[in-house]
């Protein structure tokens, strides 16, 4: 799976959120300053070609919606981060995690607790 802009994901984020949407709606979601119309549709095409977007035409436009699920990307952008920083091992990435953001045990604990009942 190939890796997204900062653009790219922002977008993709919406496009979760939303679903399905046209350009125009992608854009109402944005943040101000909004991106020109022009910016949005060029990174959608983008996303369009890396197999993360497809469309169907409605009237004169088109509607987008993820190929991709939220989940799958972020599963491999963990991976990725976790390869990439901490040389493959989990157990590094939360104790970095754990030192840099004083994560109390009381935390610590509601967190495994969270990741047991995810398994069942």
């Amino acid at each position: 799976m190939k890796q997204l802009t900062k653009a790219e994901e922002e977008v993709m984020h919406i496009l979760w959120q939303l679903e399905r949407a046209n350009v125009a709606a992608i854009i109402k979601e944005l943040p101000e300053p909004k991106p020109a119309y022009n910016t949005v549709s060029t990174i959608v095409r983008i996303l369009e070609s890396k197999g993360f977007v497809d469309h169907e035409q409605e009237g004169k436009g088109y509607i987008y919606f993820p190929l991709t699920k939220k989940s799958e990307y972020s599963n491999q952008s963990i991976n990725k981060l976790v390869d990439g920083y901490f040389q493959g091992s989990f157990k590094s990435m939360v104790s970095f995690f754990v030192k840099k953001n004083d994560i109390s045990l009381k935390e610590m604990e509601a967190i495994l607790k969270e990741m047991e009942n995810e398994k069942e």
